[in-house]
């Protein structure tokens, strides 16, 4: 998963917090005047009317970090120097330098240029860029009660300020002389791109709407601004507030890392014992290894449940209140509705498609987890259970059918992979394919001690970016895995993009080997495939940089990468036991591959359960009347889905589709991606060499592009032809079925 951190110049319009807030946003409370009563023309001049400098609003700032540019270690942010009080002065002053830089170029009294108007839109809102993107980071990753305050009045803040942008009609009169010009205008291939990119985000964010509409429409992107900070800060409270202490007995039955695990989460809340939490981290490996049924179920109620509780942190109104507003916002823009204005546009294009896709996955899913239940119900059975198969027995029986199958003890396997061995691992397959190095750095600073840093090599030697590493959960972070970035790629300015990674591990007891699962493993690499989207961008303007991609082919990049982990060059090398050093045996090695579409109906049933009903949600005509539990059982017996296989992500909890718009309407681009990324690597199977040096620079253009051509254009030229969807079922173990 991204964020969409990488706030750069024009894009800084169209990104900064209205359009995509990051997942992990507190909540709003009430500050008197509605937020939403200003008109995006009124935003703008106050913003103008803050007090500025000479160099500006930020740079007259005394004793504030944000002040001036950063130039110790490649423009890092100085995160032993900031602090939450520095936060709100400089988002009101950068916000005030912005406006005022916008209000010049919209303005000018010349004609519109490429350069007095692109170019010098690109490099405006620098110092916003740089304030909004640390504190994105911080309130995702560390967050606190001052932190969470300070973005419950600056998400609205920041909304007014995007629409004061993109609904200024003396802008988007200059950026449309341009693009209905643009035959004329001799432009590279890359200026060209970014006026068309350009010019359509602005239509997408109500250019070209009527003077009370425009006023309508900003208003709704405050209100959202705020209730998607509010959804996200419901699902921290609620997840953060949950735990189950363990009794001694129950310890016995679980393994050693788990049991210092549940130990240290108990430590975390000064508290004794061992305790399970909803962290996905700490809840699932405990549903596939306890044996004590009642824990489970109170376990898997909890996690499911996040977010539809009686208490202050219940998202259903939420949920009701976004949809209704998307929905509006969708038909001001001349859209059906929010589902066709969030895929036009993508490689998908239009709702049905990716509908149309999530179908022929889905029939065959659910016919290999009509068999997994099978297998589990025989397992309950033959044991004298006298009860059926409920969602909290899956994991467990399914791992006991795993182990019956394969002879697979996730602790064994554990033994070797070692957190540490698996980022060498990653490490060194990004190294064989793109000719970098990562070299680690112990003194640039950090928001927590759990930050890694290290420097990005090209094969010359120059460093190409600062890479961020965040492994551990802990209270203040969100939960999942994501990538976002304290700076984009900067082709204008050389400046090199500052790339961060978050997963959620548990912490290990002090002196303890950090031990992770397969699919830990698996995200670890996923992750780093989305960091090199933004470490290897090589373009010339930031908002054509890294991840500023659609969001339907954005995965692409991280789940090709999955792949690497799964061979066997791979695993023979950095597979190794903690304590002995020596490799994974071969037996082993060969079980754990072969288990790899073990249980492949219930993941996939699961993905796609969440992929439906996001779609449903932004499809649905009336959704002020929406019942969300019922309305998520309706979508889910439409398709005959199996009682025990909910939703991967609960609508009252699904970050993805209410925390923001990045994936609303836009949970299936996992898929869509999944039907890239299998047929992609099959360029490198059939090259015989998982290193092949000609497809690996196909691949390098891939990620090194951004945003400089449509995403169809970039996977076509890597792979020779448009994307079959076969390898996908092949390597997923579901071909079988949809040739029968």
């Amino acid at each position: 998963m991204i964020d969409r951190l990488m706030y750069g110049a024009a894009a800084a319009a169209l990104v900064l917090a209205a359009c995509e807030q990051p997942p992990a946003a507190p909540a709003p409370e009430e500050n008197g005047t509605s937020e939403a009563e200003m008109s995006a023309s009124d935003a703008a001049a106050d913003a103008a009317a803050m007090p500025a400098a000479e160099g500006g609003a930020l740079a007259a700032l005394d004793n504030n970090p944000f002040a001036e540019e950063w130039t110790e270690n490649f423009g890092a942010p100085p995160l032993d120097q900031i602090n939450e009080a520095h936060f709100m002065p400089a988002f009101e002053a950068a916000i005030a330098d912005h406006a005022a830089e916008i209000a010049a170029i919209a303005g000018n009294p010349e004609e519109p240029t490429f350069e007095n108007t692109m170019l010098a839109m690109e490099m405006s809102g620098r110092g916003l860029s740089r304030v909004a993107a640390v504190f994105g980071n911080l309130t995702s990753s560390a967050s606190n009660d001052e932190l969470r305050a300070i973005q419950r009045e600056v998400s609205p803040m920041l909304a007014r300020h995007s629409a004061s942008i993109t609904l200024n009609g003396d802008l988007f009169a200059r950026i449309d002389t341009l693009y209905q010009n643009r035959a004329d205008l001799d432009l590279s291939e890359q200026q060209a791109r970014l006026l068309e990119v350009t010019h359509d985000q602005f239509v997408r964010a109500g250019a070209q709407l009527g003077e009370e509409e425009r006023a309508r429409y900003a208003e709704i992107r405050s209100e959202l601004a705020t209730l998607y900070t509010q959804f996200s800060q419901n699902e921290l409270g609620d997840r953060e507030s949950w735990y189950m202490e363990l009794p001694e007995g129950a310890l016995e039955d679980l393994p050693a890392s788990m049991v210092s695990a549940a130990r240290a989460a108990a430590r975390a809340r000064d508290m004794d014992g061992a305790i399970i939490t909803l962290d996905r981290s700490s809840v699932e490996p405990f549903l596939e290894t306890s044996p004590d049924r009642e824990l489970r179920e109170r376990a898997w109620r909890g996690f499911y449940n996040r977010g539809n509780n009686d208490n202050e942190f219940n998202n259903n109104q939420l949920i009701r209140d976004i949809l209704v507003l998307r929905q509006e916002q969708a038909q001001l823009l001349g859209f059906e509705s929010w589902a066709h204005y969030r895929t036009a546009g993508t490689m998908a294009e239009t709702p049905e498609a990716a509908i149309d896709l999530m179908e022929q996955v889905w029939w065959p899913a659910r016919q290999r987890a009509l068999e997994e239940l099978a297998d589990i119900q025989a397992m309950i059975d033959a044991e004298g259970g006298d009860f059926e198969a409920e969602g909290w027995d899956w994991r467990y029986y399914t791992q006991r059918v795993r182990e019956e199958r394969y002879s697979i003890d996730p602790a064994e396997v554990a033994q070797y992979l070692e957190l540490d061995r698996m980022i060498d691992a990653m490490f060194y397959t990004a190294g064989r394919l793109f000719n970098i190095s990562f070299h680690e750095r112990n003194d640039i600073p950090v928001y927590h001690p759990d930050v890694r840093v290290w420097e990005v090599h090209n094969a010359e030697g120059d460093v190409i970016a600062l890479f961020y590493g965040d492994y551990f959960a802990r209270q203040g972070k969100r939960s999942g895995a994501w990538m976002s970035s304290f700076r984009a790629q900067n082709g204008i300015t050389g400046e090199i993009p500052l790339i961060l990674n978050n997963c959620n591990y548990n912490r290990p007891a002090e002196g303890e080997p950090a031990l992770i699962s397969f699919t830990d493993a698996t995200t670890l690499f996923h992750e780093l495939g989305h960091g090199l989207h933004g470490i290897l961008s090589n373009t010339e303007y930031p908002s054509l940089a890294g991840t500023s991609v659609d969001r339907d082919f954005v995965e692409f990049h991280a789940q090709i990468l999955e792949h690497w982990l799964a061979q066997p060059e791979i695993l023979e090398t950095y597979a190794t036991h903690y304590e002995t050093g020596e490799p994974m045996p071969v037996e082993l090695l060969e079980r754990v591959l072969e288990a790899q579409t073990f249980n492949a109906g219930f993941e996939n049933v699961e993905f796609l359960n969440s992929g439906f009903v996001d779609m449903a949600f932004h499809l649905e005509e009336n959704p002020s009347e929406i019942d969300v539990e019922a309305f998520e059982a309706e979508v889910l017996e439409s398709r005959q889905n199996l009682r025990q296989i909910p939703m991967r992500h609960r609508s009252t909890h699904f970050l993805h589709s209410f925390s923001g718009e990045g994936y609303a309407a836009g949970y299936y681009s996992y898929l869509w991606a999944g039907v890239l990324d299998n047929d992609g690597f099959a360029v490198f199977e059939e090259a015989g060499d998982i290193f092949d040096p000609e497809a690996s620079q196909r691949l390098y253009e891939v990620f090194s592009g951004g945003n400089t051509r449509p995403a169809m254009e970039l996977y076509t030229g890597f792979r020779g032809r448009e994307p079959s969807v076969e390898p996908l079922l092949r390597n997923r173990g579901l071909l079988t079925e949809v040739e029968g």
